[in-house]
Protein backbone atom coordinates (compact mmCIF):
# COMPACT_ATOMS: atom_id res chain seq x y z
CA UNK A 1 0.00 0.00 0.00
CA UNK A 2 1.34 3.40 -1.00
CA UNK A 3 1.84 5.92 1.81
CA UNK A 4 0.04 9.25 1.73
CA UNK A 5 -0.18 12.40 3.83
CA UNK A 6 -2.22 12.26 7.02
CA UNK A 7 -3.14 15.25 9.19
CA UNK A 8 -4.17 14.53 12.78
CA UNK A 9 -5.78 17.38 14.72
CA UNK A 10 -5.52 17.85 18.47
CA UNK A 11 -5.89 20.45 21.22
CA UNK A 12 -3.51 23.35 21.76
CA UNK A 13 -0.55 22.22 23.86
CA UNK A 14 -0.87 18.51 23.04
CA UNK A 15 0.93 18.59 19.68
CA UNK A 16 4.21 17.10 20.95
CA UNK A 17 2.40 14.37 22.87
CA UNK A 18 0.44 13.49 19.73
CA UNK A 19 3.67 13.44 17.69
CA UNK A 20 5.12 10.95 20.19
CA UNK A 21 2.03 8.77 19.87
CA UNK A 22 2.34 8.81 16.07
CA UNK A 23 6.01 7.89 16.25
CA UNK A 24 5.16 4.94 18.50
CA UNK A 25 2.55 3.78 15.97
CA UNK A 26 5.16 3.84 13.22
CA UNK A 27 4.13 6.93 11.24
CA UNK A 28 6.86 8.62 9.17
CA UNK A 29 7.76 12.21 8.21
CA UNK A 30 6.18 13.58 11.39
CA UNK A 31 5.82 17.37 11.45
CA UNK A 32 4.24 19.38 14.29
CA UNK A 33 1.73 22.04 13.22
CA UNK A 34 -0.61 24.34 15.16
CA UNK A 35 -3.16 22.10 16.93
CA UNK A 36 -2.27 19.32 14.49
CA UNK A 37 0.50 16.94 13.45
CA UNK A 38 1.25 15.97 9.86
CA UNK A 39 2.73 12.59 8.95
CA UNK A 40 2.77 9.93 6.25
CA UNK A 41 1.33 6.46 6.40
CA UNK A 42 -0.71 3.90 4.48
CA UNK A 43 -4.30 2.75 4.94
CA UNK A 44 -3.31 0.56 7.87
CA UNK A 45 -1.76 3.60 9.57
CA UNK A 46 -4.96 5.59 8.97
CA UNK A 47 -6.91 2.85 10.74
CA UNK A 48 -4.35 2.65 13.58
CA UNK A 49 -4.49 6.41 14.15
CA UNK A 50 -8.24 6.33 14.66
CA UNK A 51 -8.22 3.23 16.85
CA UNK A 52 -5.22 3.89 19.08
CA UNK A 53 -4.40 7.62 19.37
CA UNK A 54 -5.45 9.08 22.73
CA UNK A 55 -4.81 12.78 22.04
CA UNK A 56 -6.25 12.97 18.50
CA UNK A 57 -9.49 14.72 17.60
CA UNK A 58 -9.68 14.03 13.85
CA UNK A 59 -7.65 11.99 11.38
CA UNK A 60 -7.81 13.69 7.98
CA UNK A 61 -6.68 12.41 4.57
CA UNK A 62 -5.92 15.39 2.26
CA UNK A 63 -6.98 14.74 -1.34
CA UNK A 64 -6.62 18.14 -3.06
CA UNK A 65 -5.13 21.57 -2.40
CA UNK A 66 -5.32 24.84 -4.33
CA UNK A 67 -5.37 28.61 -3.94
CA UNK A 68 -8.61 30.61 -4.07
CA UNK A 69 -8.98 34.38 -3.93
CA UNK A 70 -12.77 34.43 -3.90
CA UNK A 71 -15.84 32.23 -3.59
CA UNK A 72 -16.04 31.51 -7.32
CA UNK A 73 -12.52 30.09 -7.38
CA UNK A 74 -13.35 28.05 -4.31
CA UNK A 75 -16.50 26.68 -5.98
CA UNK A 76 -14.76 25.94 -9.31
CA UNK A 77 -11.84 24.08 -7.72
CA UNK A 78 -14.04 22.01 -5.40
CA UNK A 79 -16.17 21.07 -8.42
CA UNK A 80 -13.03 20.03 -10.32
CA UNK A 81 -12.40 17.12 -7.93
CA UNK A 82 -13.85 13.84 -9.22
CA UNK A 83 -16.23 13.22 -6.32
CA UNK A 84 -17.45 9.93 -7.82
CA UNK A 85 -14.18 8.46 -6.53
CA UNK A 86 -15.39 9.01 -2.98
CA UNK A 87 -19.17 9.31 -3.09
CA UNK A 88 -22.27 7.94 -4.81
CA UNK A 89 -25.71 9.46 -5.16
CA UNK A 90 -27.02 6.86 -2.70
CA UNK A 91 -24.64 8.01 0.03
CA UNK A 92 -24.89 11.09 2.23
CA UNK A 93 -22.22 13.68 2.90
CA UNK A 94 -21.45 16.68 5.08
CA UNK A 95 -18.89 19.49 4.94
CA UNK A 96 -16.88 20.87 7.87
CA UNK A 97 -15.39 24.27 6.99
CA UNK A 98 -12.67 26.12 8.86
CA UNK A 99 -11.09 29.45 7.94
CA UNK A 100 -8.09 31.47 9.10
CA UNK A 101 -7.20 34.88 7.67
CA UNK A 102 -9.02 37.70 5.94
CA UNK A 103 -9.83 36.17 2.52
CA UNK A 104 -12.59 33.86 3.76
CA UNK A 105 -14.09 34.80 7.11
CA UNK A 106 -17.19 32.61 7.46
CA UNK A 107 -16.61 28.87 7.82
CA UNK A 108 -20.31 28.05 7.35
CA UNK A 109 -20.37 29.91 4.03
CA UNK A 110 -17.28 27.98 2.90
CA UNK A 111 -19.07 24.75 3.78
CA UNK A 112 -22.17 25.88 1.88
CA UNK A 113 -20.25 26.78 -1.31
CA UNK A 114 -18.34 23.49 -1.14
CA UNK A 115 -21.57 21.56 -0.71
CA UNK A 116 -23.08 23.34 -3.73
CA UNK A 117 -20.05 22.48 -5.89
CA UNK A 118 -20.24 18.77 -5.03
CA UNK A 119 -24.02 18.60 -5.48
CA UNK A 120 -23.85 20.47 -8.80
CA UNK A 121 -21.17 18.11 -10.15
CA UNK A 122 -23.38 15.07 -9.50
CA UNK A 123 -26.45 16.84 -10.89
CA UNK A 124 -24.55 17.81 -14.07
CA UNK A 125 -23.17 14.31 -14.61
CA UNK A 126 -25.95 12.04 -13.33
CA UNK A 127 -29.03 14.23 -13.09
CA UNK A 128 -29.33 13.53 -9.37
CA UNK A 129 -27.33 14.56 -6.32
CA UNK A 130 -26.44 12.86 -3.03
CA UNK A 131 -28.18 14.09 0.10
CA UNK A 132 -26.62 16.01 2.97
CA UNK A 133 -26.70 14.50 6.48
CA UNK A 134 -25.12 16.76 9.07
CA UNK A 135 -25.27 14.26 11.94
CA UNK A 136 -24.37 10.85 10.46
CA UNK A 137 -23.04 11.23 6.90
CA UNK A 138 -21.47 8.40 4.93
CA UNK A 139 -18.67 10.80 3.96
CA UNK A 140 -17.52 13.76 6.02
CA UNK A 141 -15.38 16.26 4.11
CA UNK A 142 -13.10 18.86 5.67
CA UNK A 143 -12.36 22.13 3.84
CA UNK A 144 -9.63 24.12 5.59
CA UNK A 145 -8.64 27.58 4.35
CA UNK A 146 -5.61 29.50 5.61
CA UNK A 147 -5.64 32.90 3.85
CA UNK A 148 -5.96 31.75 0.21
CA UNK A 149 -4.68 28.17 0.51
CA UNK A 150 -7.41 25.56 0.53
CA UNK A 151 -6.89 21.96 1.66
CA UNK A 152 -9.70 19.49 0.99
CA UNK A 153 -9.57 16.34 3.11
CA UNK A 154 -11.63 13.28 3.83
CA UNK A 155 -12.46 12.99 7.52
CA UNK A 156 -11.71 9.36 8.37
CA UNK A 157 -12.86 9.70 11.99
CA UNK A 158 -16.47 10.79 11.53
CA UNK A 159 -17.42 12.13 14.95
CA UNK A 160 -14.66 13.55 17.13
CA UNK A 161 -12.27 10.91 18.46
CA UNK A 162 -12.86 12.46 21.88
CA UNK A 163 -16.23 10.71 21.82
CA UNK A 164 -15.04 7.34 23.09
CA UNK A 165 -18.63 6.15 23.67
CA UNK A 166 -18.15 5.18 27.31
CA UNK A 167 -19.20 8.56 28.76
CA UNK A 168 -22.89 8.45 27.95
CA UNK A 169 -23.73 10.41 31.10
CA UNK A 170 -21.72 13.20 32.67
CA UNK A 171 -21.64 15.79 35.42
CA UNK A 172 -21.60 19.56 34.97
CA UNK A 173 -18.53 20.94 33.15
CA UNK A 174 -16.64 17.65 32.57
CA UNK A 175 -13.18 17.65 31.08
CA UNK A 176 -12.92 16.16 27.59
CA UNK A 177 -11.52 12.68 27.12
CA UNK A 178 -8.76 13.98 24.82
CA UNK A 179 -7.67 16.68 27.27
CA UNK A 180 -7.77 14.24 30.19
CA UNK A 181 -5.61 11.74 28.30
CA UNK A 182 -3.25 14.53 27.23
CA UNK A 183 -2.79 15.75 30.81
CA UNK A 184 -1.99 12.23 32.02
CA UNK A 185 0.54 11.76 29.22
CA UNK A 186 2.08 15.19 29.91
CA UNK A 187 2.57 14.13 33.54
CA UNK A 188 4.90 11.32 32.48
CA UNK A 189 2.97 8.85 34.67
CA UNK A 190 4.69 5.45 34.78
CA UNK A 191 1.34 3.56 34.86
CA UNK A 192 2.51 1.78 38.01
CA UNK A 193 2.19 4.18 40.95
CA UNK A 194 -1.25 4.89 42.43
CA UNK A 195 -3.53 7.13 40.37
CA UNK A 196 -5.69 9.46 42.47
CA UNK A 197 -8.60 11.53 41.14
CA UNK A 198 -9.92 13.23 44.30
CA UNK A 199 -12.61 15.35 42.58
CA UNK A 200 -13.59 12.74 40.00
CA UNK A 201 -16.90 14.11 38.68
CA UNK A 202 -17.74 11.96 35.64
CA UNK A 203 -14.60 9.87 36.25
CA UNK A 204 -12.89 10.86 32.99
CA UNK A 205 -9.36 11.09 34.43
CA UNK A 206 -9.63 7.71 36.15
CA UNK A 207 -11.13 5.96 33.15
CA UNK A 208 -8.57 7.40 30.72
CA UNK A 209 -5.73 6.46 33.08
CA UNK A 210 -7.03 2.90 33.45
CA UNK A 211 -7.44 2.53 29.67
CA UNK A 212 -3.87 3.77 29.29
CA UNK A 213 -2.42 1.44 31.92
CA UNK A 214 -4.19 -1.56 30.40
CA UNK A 215 -3.22 -0.60 26.81
CA UNK A 216 -6.91 -0.62 25.87
CA UNK A 217 -7.32 1.31 22.60
CA UNK A 218 -9.52 4.40 23.07
CA UNK A 219 -11.37 3.64 19.83
CA UNK A 220 -12.48 0.19 20.99
CA UNK A 221 -16.02 1.29 21.85
CA UNK A 222 -17.02 3.20 18.69
CA UNK A 223 -17.21 3.24 14.90
CA UNK A 224 -15.41 5.48 12.40
CA UNK A 225 -16.09 7.45 9.24
CA UNK A 226 -13.76 5.38 7.05
CA UNK A 227 -15.97 2.31 7.57
CA UNK A 228 -18.40 3.74 4.97
CA UNK A 229 -15.72 4.79 2.45
CA UNK A 230 -15.66 3.25 -1.03
CA UNK A 231 -12.20 1.76 -0.41
CA UNK A 232 -12.91 0.40 3.08
CA UNK A 233 -10.90 -2.79 3.67
CA UNK A 234 -12.73 -4.86 6.28
CA UNK A 235 -9.98 -7.50 6.44
CA UNK A 236 -7.28 -4.90 7.09
CA UNK A 237 -9.49 -3.16 9.65
CA UNK A 238 -10.02 -6.40 11.59
CA UNK A 239 -6.28 -7.11 11.48
CA UNK A 240 -5.55 -3.60 12.80
CA UNK A 241 -7.94 -4.06 15.72
CA UNK A 242 -6.68 -7.55 16.53
CA UNK A 243 -3.06 -6.38 16.64
CA UNK A 244 -3.89 -3.47 18.97
CA UNK A 245 -6.16 -5.58 21.20
CA UNK A 246 -3.41 -8.20 21.56
CA UNK A 247 -1.38 -5.63 23.53
CA UNK A 248 -4.02 -5.28 26.28
CA UNK A 249 -2.67 -6.28 29.70
CA UNK A 250 -4.31 -6.96 33.08
CA UNK A 251 -4.53 -3.97 35.41
CA UNK A 252 -2.34 -4.10 38.50
CA UNK A 253 -2.22 -0.36 39.25
CA UNK A 254 -4.46 1.06 41.98
CA UNK A 255 -6.93 3.77 40.96
CA UNK A 256 -8.82 5.97 43.42
CA UNK A 257 -11.77 8.10 42.27
CA UNK A 258 -13.38 10.19 45.00
CA UNK A 259 -16.16 12.75 45.08
CA UNK A 260 -18.50 14.14 47.68
CA UNK A 261 -21.47 13.88 45.28
CA UNK A 262 -23.14 10.44 45.23
CA UNK A 263 -24.75 11.08 41.84
CA UNK A 264 -21.36 11.95 40.35
CA UNK A 265 -19.91 8.70 41.71
CA UNK A 266 -22.75 6.70 40.14
CA UNK A 267 -22.14 8.40 36.81
CA UNK A 268 -18.38 7.80 37.06
CA UNK A 269 -18.86 4.12 37.94
CA UNK A 270 -21.28 3.64 35.04
CA UNK A 271 -18.82 5.25 32.63
CA UNK A 272 -16.00 3.06 33.94
CA UNK A 273 -18.23 0.03 33.49
CA UNK A 274 -18.84 0.82 29.84
CA UNK A 275 -15.09 1.23 29.37
CA UNK A 276 -14.45 -2.15 31.00
CA UNK A 277 -12.30 -0.79 33.84
CA UNK A 278 -14.80 -0.40 36.69
CA UNK A 279 -13.36 -3.25 38.78
CA UNK A 280 -9.92 -1.63 38.77
CA UNK A 281 -11.12 1.70 40.20
CA UNK A 282 -12.04 2.30 43.83
CA UNK A 283 -14.95 4.79 43.96
CA UNK A 284 -15.52 6.49 47.32
CA UNK A 285 -17.71 9.26 48.65
CA UNK A 286 -15.08 11.51 50.19
CA UNK A 287 -14.84 15.26 50.62
CA UNK A 288 -11.45 16.25 49.21
CA UNK A 289 -10.83 18.54 52.19
CA UNK A 290 -11.10 15.49 54.47
CA UNK A 291 -9.14 13.17 52.19
CA UNK A 292 -5.59 11.82 52.29
CA UNK A 293 -3.23 9.43 50.56
CA UNK A 294 -0.40 8.19 52.73
CA UNK A 295 0.48 5.04 50.82
CA UNK A 296 3.63 6.45 49.27
CA UNK A 297 4.06 7.52 45.68
CA UNK A 298 1.03 8.47 43.65
CA UNK A 299 -0.14 10.73 40.85
CA UNK A 300 -2.89 13.20 41.77
CA UNK A 301 -4.76 14.78 38.83
CA UNK A 302 -7.44 17.38 39.47
CA UNK A 303 -9.80 19.57 37.50
CA UNK A 304 -11.18 21.74 40.33
CA UNK A 305 -13.86 24.42 39.87
CA UNK A 306 -12.54 27.54 38.16
CA UNK A 307 -15.35 29.78 39.36
CA UNK A 308 -16.73 29.86 35.79
CA UNK A 309 -19.43 27.27 35.07
CA UNK A 310 -19.31 25.79 38.56
CA UNK A 311 -19.61 28.58 41.09
CA UNK A 312 -17.63 28.59 44.30
CA UNK A 313 -18.46 31.50 46.57
CA UNK A 314 -14.95 31.96 47.96
CA UNK A 315 -12.70 30.72 45.18
CA UNK A 316 -9.41 32.05 46.64
CA UNK A 317 -9.83 30.35 50.07
CA UNK A 318 -10.97 27.23 48.17
CA UNK A 319 -7.68 27.07 46.25
CA UNK A 320 -5.64 27.97 49.35
CA UNK A 321 -7.24 25.12 51.32
CA UNK A 322 -6.75 22.78 48.34
CA UNK A 323 -2.99 23.45 48.35
CA UNK A 324 -2.82 22.98 52.12
CA UNK A 325 -4.65 19.64 51.93
CA UNK A 326 -2.33 18.35 49.22
CA UNK A 327 0.80 19.52 51.04
CA UNK A 328 -0.03 17.88 54.37
CA UNK A 329 -2.06 14.82 53.39
CA UNK A 330 -0.61 13.62 50.07
CA UNK A 331 3.11 13.20 50.89
CA UNK A 332 5.27 11.62 48.22
CA UNK A 333 2.76 12.34 45.44
CA UNK A 334 2.96 14.53 42.37
CA UNK A 335 -0.14 16.68 41.83
CA UNK A 336 -1.19 18.09 38.45
CA UNK A 337 -3.88 20.78 38.61
CA UNK A 338 -5.60 22.40 35.64
CA UNK A 339 -7.44 25.69 36.08
CA UNK A 340 -8.37 28.82 34.15
CA UNK A 341 -8.40 30.87 37.34
CA UNK A 342 -4.85 32.24 37.37
CA UNK A 343 -5.56 34.57 40.28
CA UNK A 344 -6.76 31.70 42.49
CA UNK A 345 -3.74 29.58 41.53
CA UNK A 346 -1.47 32.31 42.97
CA UNK A 347 -2.88 31.50 46.42
CA UNK A 348 -2.33 27.73 46.11
CA UNK A 349 0.51 27.97 48.61
CA UNK A 350 2.80 25.60 46.70
CA UNK A 351 5.49 26.35 44.14
CA UNK A 352 4.78 24.68 40.78
CA UNK A 353 7.69 22.85 39.16
CA UNK A 354 6.03 22.97 35.72
CA UNK A 355 3.51 25.24 34.00
CA UNK A 356 1.85 24.30 30.71
CA UNK A 357 -0.66 26.40 28.78
CA UNK A 358 -3.73 24.43 27.64
CA UNK A 359 -7.35 25.12 26.72
CA UNK A 360 -10.37 23.47 28.33
CA UNK A 361 -12.97 24.22 25.69
CA UNK A 362 -12.73 27.98 25.09
CA UNK A 363 -11.11 28.63 28.48
CA UNK A 364 -7.38 29.33 28.50
CA UNK A 365 -5.94 27.26 31.34
CA UNK A 366 -2.72 26.52 33.14
CA UNK A 367 -1.70 22.96 33.95
CA UNK A 368 0.64 23.07 36.93
CA UNK A 369 2.72 20.35 38.56
CA UNK A 370 3.34 20.32 42.31
CA UNK A 371 5.83 17.93 43.92
CA UNK A 372 4.52 17.01 47.37
CA UNK A 373 7.47 16.10 49.58
CA UNK A 374 7.40 14.35 52.93
CA UNK A 375 9.31 16.96 54.90
CA UNK A 376 11.28 19.54 52.92
CA UNK A 377 12.49 19.39 49.33
CA UNK A 378 16.05 19.52 50.66
CA UNK A 379 15.46 16.47 52.87
CA UNK A 380 14.08 14.46 49.92
CA UNK A 381 17.10 15.35 47.78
Amino acid sequence: MNPFEIIVTTLFGLEEILASELKELGASDIEILNRAVKCRGDQAMLYKCNYSLRTAIKVLKPIFSFYAADEQQLYDNIKRINWADYLTVKKTFAIDGSTHGGTFTHSKYVALKSKDAIADQFRDRQGIRPSVDIEHPDLRINVHIAEKKVIVSLDSSGSSLGKRNYRLTQTLAPISEVLAAGIILLSGWDKKCDFIDPMCGSGTFSVEAALMAANIPPGRFRSFGFETWNDFDSVLWQKTKDEADALIVPLETRFFANDMDEDALKIAAANAGRAGVKDAISFSKVDFFESSHDAGQGLVVMNPPYGERIKVEEIVPFYKDMGTRLKHFYPGCDAWIISSNYDALKFFGLRPSRKIKLFNGSLECRLQKYELYLGSKKQKQ
